[in-house]
């Protein structure tokens, strides 16, 4: 009994525990060889850059339906993109020639921000965030010059103004709203601000003021369902539905459809809980950058066995320097 939970935030926990356990298993189990790791990254890469673009189609033609996979597979697309970029990096040290996989890449990322941009704007803005925030890392990690030049910064800002510009045109001539960055402008103006206005005077140390969440009197104060756990993963793992005062989570939408995730996390727990969550966060990413520093000390030491596979060695002797990366998959 002490593993069914009893409310949203102990679901969330026991998920978020089993994965970590599963991830960890599956490190162990496997031997993962930068190598794989960049063809996974590849392949799972073009399969999101077509299921955007599946969701982008939908927007002209209706009886696709919409789906908005932008929402739930982005962050998993900049790891993605980041991931295998992080890789050519290393290989590019070693030797070997990538040109050809870094303009799959690139195409890859133009793609994806078309399409994801097309669907949704605020995928556009957090899509170009974790770009930049990804290459910063691994432009600092493997000590590169610095890829933010003042030529970069004001083509990105040109890029971002003509898309935007573009979009809103498009909207225009089509009579499609959906497409408008001004109204997606407006309805943040409309909802957002006043959400926000709710949530941070009503949030506590261990949840929010009884009350004041969209069940009124029949809120307990925590745990209320503003952050839930994707549909896709319940039906994906079969896990029971959640339903908080007889609203199911596919109906968020009704909930706070605009407060941004890490204010619905401290409104539905707390910012003890939030807190929490940050400081695990920061864990993470110092421990993956921490053993990226081993790597590469492994790397100067002329240490190959986290490359490629053993029947693949980068030898030197044997191998030119110009050898392509497809001879090594």
């Amino acid at each position: 009994m002490a593993f069914i939970a009893v409310n949203n935030l102990e679901f969330i926990l026991e998920v978020a525990i089993f994965l970590q356990l599963a991830i960890i298993l599956v490190l162990n189990l496997f031997r993962i060889t930068l190598s794989r790791i960049l063809f996974f990254s590849l392949i799972l890469g073009i399969g999101l850059t077509a299921l955007f673009s599946f969701d982008a189609m939908a927007l002209f033609i209706p009886f696709l339906g919409l789906h908005e996979f932008t929402h739930t597979y982005g962050p998993i697309a900049i790891l993605v993109v980041v991931t295998a970029w992080a890789a050519l990096s290393t290989m590019s040290e070693v030797g070997i020639q990538v040109m050809n996989v870094k303009r799959l890449v690139f195409l890859l990322i133009i793609l994806m921000t078309i399409v994801g941009g097309l669907v949704h704007r605020d995928f556009l803005i957090l899509w170009m965030m974790g770009l930049f925030f990804g290459f910063f890392f691994i432009s600092r990690s493997f000590r590169q010059k610095s890829f933010l030049t003042a030529k970069r910064i004001i083509a990105l800002v040109a890029a971002v103004v003509v898309g935007f510009t573009s979009l809103e045109l498009l909207s225009r001539l089509l009579s499609m709203t959906i497409l408008s960055p001004i109204v997606r402008i407006e309805r943040i103006f409309d909802n957002a601000i006043p959400s926000l206005k709710m949530v941070v005077s009503n949030t506590t140390l261990w949840g929010h003021n009884p009350g004041s969440s969209y069940w009124n009197t029949t809120d307990t104060g925590s745990s209320s369902g503003y952050i839930a756990l994707p549909i896709s993963l319940i039906l994906t793992f079969g896990l029971p539905y959640q339903i908080f005062f007889g609203v199911l989570v596919t109906k968020k939408d009704i909930i706070d459809y605009f407060v941004p995730g890490i204010f619905g996390f401290a409104f539905d727990f707390g910012y003890i809980v939030l807190t929490l969550l940050l400081i695990w966060c920061i864990f993470i990413l110092v421990l993956g950058m921490k053993i990226l520093s081993e790597y590469r000390a492994k790397r100067r030491r002329e240490i190959k066995h986290f490359l490629v596979e053993k029947h693949c060695s980068l030898d030197h002797s044997q191998h030119s320097h110009h050898k392509q990366y497809w001879d090594y998959l």
